[in-house]
């Protein structure tokens, strides 16, 4: 074994921050993103909070719109609308940043929105056909 760590050796404790997801800083990361005005150091941090802000959204509207029952292109356009538009709102009201640090408004606007349809889509059938399928 040259060069190699031993079996027995128990792993660095920074490997574990890494594993979990960096868990330890987790706090802190939402704790800036619900409040106004936070300062973002790490651009990749506001991009994961704008990220899992669209699949909570997403989620959110997939029940109402399987409960109300939504059907059709009615229900998606209004999904768009209301998902790029809040999050439009978060990021140029509430959090005031300069949205061409990070590629202009039409990035953040996209970040993670293929995803966070995809999740609508799956969410708002689930409910949808567990509710009103006869």
């Amino acid at each position: 074994m040259s060069g190699g760590r031993r079996r027995d050796e128990p792993p660095h404790p920074q490997h574990h921050a890494v594993a979990n997801g960096g868990a330890a800083g987790r706090g802190s990361v939402w704790g800036k993103a619900l409040r106004s005005d936070s300062a973002w150091h790490d651009k990749d941090e506001f991009l994961d909070v704008i990220y899992w802000f669209r699949q909570i959204i997403a989620v959110i509207l997939g029940v109402i719109w399987g409960v109300v029952p939504l059907k059709g292109f009615v229900g998606i356009a209004v999904f768009c609308l209301i998902n790029a538009g809040v999050l439009y709102l978060y990021f140029s009201s509430f959090q005031q940043i300069d949205e061409e640090e990070y590629g202009g408004t039409w990035e953040l606007t996209k970040e993670g929105f293929m995803t966070s349809f995809a999740l609508f889509l799956v969410v708002w059938i689930i409910f949808y056909t567990a509710i009103h399928y006869d």
